[in-house]
């Protein structure tokens, strides 16, 4: 077991499936004119590809060129697959919906801190609330922004990132924190129910006092002493939690 990102590689990948890991890995489309054209990979360089659950393995560039559709890469592998350790417990992050592109910044940071499960939830504050199909496209933006961010951490396991729903819908998660201000520290986050810790940051203006409530949070945690923006606040959160969890699991 080991991480991507210990290996010196210049460039990370991924590929459909944990079968497309092969000794040999021919490279076409976006991917290749990205190695190719953009970063200009030369023969002996190394790249790194994931199959996006966990599952991934080094690779040297053997060719770099043009074929009949485009850009065309081959790459020859250098070990075995491995795969990305799993750290416990699972963390997810649930924020409330902001204006503009505060979202964007939000699903690229939490991708970059090893969340596993990203969820937008629109609050009673929210002041961002678009239809269905507005919705619908922007999930599907997010989880390309995430794909982006995961090839530039150099992560082998992408995360989830779930469709716009409402925060009642999260009511009852055994492990579910909110984070507020005058909440507990983060060392005393012992072992959540049900082996996921589920923090919920809320908008513009916090949660209001009737949401937290019916949440029924198993735990309260404390970003500081400052007001934060909702997007700092989530990253923030993610943060803490995610170097305690990597802290107290080591690494391999």
């Amino acid at each position: 077991m080991g991480w991507p990102a210990d290996v010196p590689a210049t460039a990370h990948l991924f590929v459909a499936s944990t079968a497309d890991l092969t000794d040999r890995l021919d490279v076409s489309g976006e991917d290749a004119h990205h190695l190719a054209r953009v970063l200009r990979l030369r023969p002996g360089e190394t790249v790194t590809v994931a199959d996006g659950s966990g599952w991934w393995r080094a690779y040297r560039v053997e060719s770099a060129g043009r074929a009949a559709a485009g850009a065309a890469v081959a790459l020859e592998a250098l070990a075995e697959r491995q795969r990305e350790p799993a750290l416990a417990p699972r963390l997810a992050v649930a924020f409330a919906l902001t204006k503009a592109d505060k979202p964007e910044l939000v699903v690229q940071k939490l991708t970059e801190l090893g969340v596993d499960r990203i969820v937008p939830v629109l609050a009673e504050r929210s002041v961002a609330r678009p239809d269905d199909g507005k919705a619908r496209r922007e999930a599907e933006r997010w989880r390309r922004i995430a794909k982006e961010a995961a090839r530039q951490c150099r992560r082998a396991n992408l995360p989830v990132v779930e469709d716009l729903r409402p925060l009642q819908a999260l009511a009852g998660h055994p492990g579910l924190v909110v984070a507020e201000r005058n909440g507990g520290p983060v060392d005393a986050l012992v072992e959540p129910p049900g082996g996921e810790l589920l923090v919920v940051v809320g908008p513009e203006g916090g949660l209001a006092g009737g949401e937290v409530d019916a949440l029924e949070p198993w735990a309260r945690l404390d970003l500081g002493p400052h007001v934060l923006r909702a997007e700092t606040a989530a990253i923030a959160a993610a943060a803490l939690l995610g170097s305690a969890r990597a802290a107290g699991a080591g690494r391999d």
